[in-house]
């Protein structure tokens, strides 16, 4: 393996992990903030700025917003049918931090099917981030 292509590896691996985390804590952030609104069940605007008013749901929008400009980063250096199965760990990692933080209860179904988005995770890693290529980068006038 080249030094670039190596680096352009690590550079991905880093995106990756952004991506993840970003997702996870994100998600858990905004359920548990919902949680503490309570349901929401009218077109009410209102109830969405009462959300808003709550602590966990404002952090959980801003570490979404911090997922979505890593998620694009990673979408402009890698194909999307690699970064969505290879990001779907994210799923697996707020399925068990709703688990263990939140007291979700997983049954055994659930469980299987997060073990198979666990071995899917890893047999897409395994294939190279992009098979297309590159476009070419645009050049400001």
């Amino acid at each position: 393996m080249s030094r670039e292509s190596s680096l352009h590896r690590r550079r991905n691996q880093l995106l990756i992990l952004v991506v993840v985390l970003s997702n996870v804590i994100g998600n858990v952030a905004l359920s548990h903030g919902m949680r503490q609104t309570g349901s929401i069940v009218s077109a009410s605007p209102l109830d969405y700025v009462r959300a808003f008013a709550k602590p966990w749901t404002v952090a959980g929008v801003l570490v979404l917003v911090i997922w979505m400009v890593s998620d694009l980063a990673l979408l402009s250096r890698a194909d999307l049918s690699f970064v969505l199965p290879v990001t779907a760990s994210a799923y697996v990692l707020i399925a068990i931090a709703g688990h263990f933080w939140l007291g979700e209860r997983i049954s055994a179904v659930r469980w299987l099917g997060i073990l198979a988005i666990t071995f899917g995770v890893v047999l897409a890693e395994e294939t190279p981030s992009r098979t297309t290529e590159a476009p070419p980068p645009e050049h400001l006038p």
